[in-house]
């Protein structure tokens, strides 16, 4: 019996225009993640000289910080002087990781003589010496002054990724301020300092908490992200040229 080869279609190449059109979409994509990361980089060399022109001036007085506050200024890494006493059957613990090692950030009221309270993190402490009766010599009393950089509060938790956090348990995994002053047992009436203050490397008795915590040093690699997203965008630019270039000349070559 004869055979009869019946001959396969070639399978149609996809429209040169829906092709474009498709890479003009990524393209525009690509670049705005480039702008988008040149703009941060921008704004973290800011952040960054903003730290560095902050941080090495002398403390200046609470008062003043607090007024400069009140008045919308950037309060933010200013270095501060504040006097009161600690209520440290008040300090709430922030989830926290410190030079490798995993535990919190004690977060005590300071009582100021005017009545009002300002949350200072002290410092750092193991998951093991959570409980404050674990570092009883740190928990030092009477009339004292902490120096230490002024720090902005959150207005919201700053990542849905974020667990919530559980006052119940005194645990903290985002500076809600609003939590940490009603889970605190504060004396009643008591004004809360609307930010708060992180204090320097001067030792505690007993070594804990540690402080000195502040985050200086930010990784800064904007510029070699929106390298990646301009290069990406730069070579998708030249596939699809040479395989416009490729479909051209195959059409040409097809013509009689």
């Amino acid at each position: 019996m004869a055979r009869t080869d019946t001959p396969v279609p070639a399978r149609a190449a996809p429209s040169a225009w829906k092709v474009v059109l498709a890479a003009l979409v990524l393209f525009a994509i690509l670049c705005a993640l480039g702008v988008w990361q040149v703009q941060r980089l921008a704004w973290k060399e800011g952040l960054l000289a903003t730290i560095e022109a902050r941080i090495h001036r002398p403390p200046a007085a609470f008062g003043e910080v607090l007024a400069a506050h009140e008045a919308g200024q950037d309060i933010e890494y200013l270095p501060v002087s504040v006097s009161g006493r600690f209520l440290h059957s008040g300090e709430r613990h922030f989830f926290a990781t410190w030079k490798g090692a995993s535990g919190y950030f004690v977060y005590t009221p300071l009582l100021r003589a005017d009545g009002s309270a300002v949350f200072v993190n002290r410092g750092f402490v193991p998951f093991d010496r959570k409980p404050a009766a674990t570092r009883g010599e740190g928990q030092v009393t009477g009339a004292l002054t902490v120096t230490g950089l002024a720090r902005d509060r959150l207005a919201q938790k700053p990542s849905s990724i974020l667990p919530d956090n559980e006052p119940a348990k005194n645990i903290f995994y985002w500076k809600d301020i609003e939590a940490m002053a009603a889970t605190a047992g504060l004396p009643e009436g008591t004004e809360i300092v609307p930010f708060f203050v992180d204090a320097d490397d001067n030792p505690n008795p007993g070594g804990l908490p540690v402080g000195g915590v502040t985050l200086i040093s930010m990784p800064n690699n904007h510029l070699q992200y929106a390298v990646t997203w301009f290069g990406l965008a730069a070579a998708l630019a030249g596939v699809v040229g040479v395989w416009l270039v490729r479909i051209r000349r195959e059409d040409r070559a097809r013509r009689p």
